[in-house]
């Protein structure tokens, strides 16, 4: 019988050999495994660029339904899910204040190829943004907002989609096939922060309109695919979702306020408003095809 893992289909002789393969090489460590599964199968994006982390996943899939051993880890993943602690950084801490426009030279840069930029970025959600800093998995895009002078103002950070999220796939309407295929044309927008001494009524939303206009020529000259939908969750408790109303997300229901993580359903977690942002036409015949 056939499995979809990690969008890829593996058949009942692929996974024998997947076996015999992680079998043979007791020695490898489970990044090593990855790393040549992915050379193996030239599993890439359409960047090119090696699917090892997908390959890492796929693995660890198989091995939490009892399909393959893998070997013992060495070390905890120094990514998933882990708040990384920044050295601070010294902001200008003056005032921003006034109308939207007058503000003079604004700018919006995706920087995340950008080392400096890198560590601006991680220092602000480090220090100002409620969640902090984590090390980004996967495809991302940063984005620095400054002013004329050079000044930041803010950040945006967008990361994969949610692999699922109940309300998000009954509106798209498509099946487990076709999310596992399309997922890739949606990113989520993980992290807006704008900096505490920045008080410019309407600017987020602004911002969040500049980078939709850009953000899929951004993803395809990163990753070799564009998008075709954005989309966020917001913590109905602390936030109201204005930004995204005003900047004409949609807002689609709330989350089930389980994790992810939560085999058990017994892991309650924050109850979350789901807003998406179509970025062309026919976004939905792209992501159901």
């Amino acid at each position: 019988m056939d499995l979809t893992v990690q969008g890829r289909v593996v058949n009942a002789a692929e996974l024998e050999q997947l076996r015999q393969w992680v079998g043979a090489h007791p020695q490898w460590s489970r990044y090593r495994l990855s790393r040549e599964l992915a050379q193996g199968w030239d599993w890439r994006n359409a960047a090119g660029q090696l699917k090892d982390m997908a390959a890492r996943t796929l693995l660890l899939k198989l091995e939490q339904r009892g399909l393959v051993e893998l070997p013992a880890r060495r070390w905890a993943s120094p990514n998933r899910h882990r708040l990384v602690p920044v050295p601070p950084l010294v902001w200008d801490t003056k005032p921003v204040t006034g109308w939207l426009s007058e503000l003079r030279g604004l700018t919006v840069a995706e920087v995340s190829r950008e080392a400096a930029a890198r560590a601006e970025v991680k220092a602000a959600l480090a220090a100002h943004h409620y969640l902090g800093y984590r090390l980004p998995v996967g495809e991302n895009l940063q984005y620095a907002v400054r002013e004329g002078a050079g000044r930041w103002l803010a950040v945006l950070v967008f990361g994969a989609a949610a692999w699922k999220c109940a309300v998000r796939d009954g509106w798209i309407g498509w099946s487990r096939q076709q999310r596992e295929r399309g997922l890739a044309q949606i990113a989520n927008n993980r992290r807006s922060l704008v900096l505490p001494c920045v008080r410019v009524p309407h600017l987020v939303s602004c911002i969040l309109g500049q980078v939709a206009r850009r953000i899929s020529r951004d993803w395809e000259l990163k990753y070799g695919h564009g998008l075709r939908l954005l989309e966020t969750f917001v913590d109905r408790e602390r936030f109201a979702g204005t930004c995204y109303r005003a900047a004409n997300w949609m807002g689609l229901g709330t989350t089930t306020g389980r994790s992810r993580q939560d085999r058990e359903r017994r892991l309650r977690v924050p109850v979350k408003e789901v807003y998406v942002y179509p970025l062309c036409r026919d976004f939905l015949g792209g992501l159901c095809p």
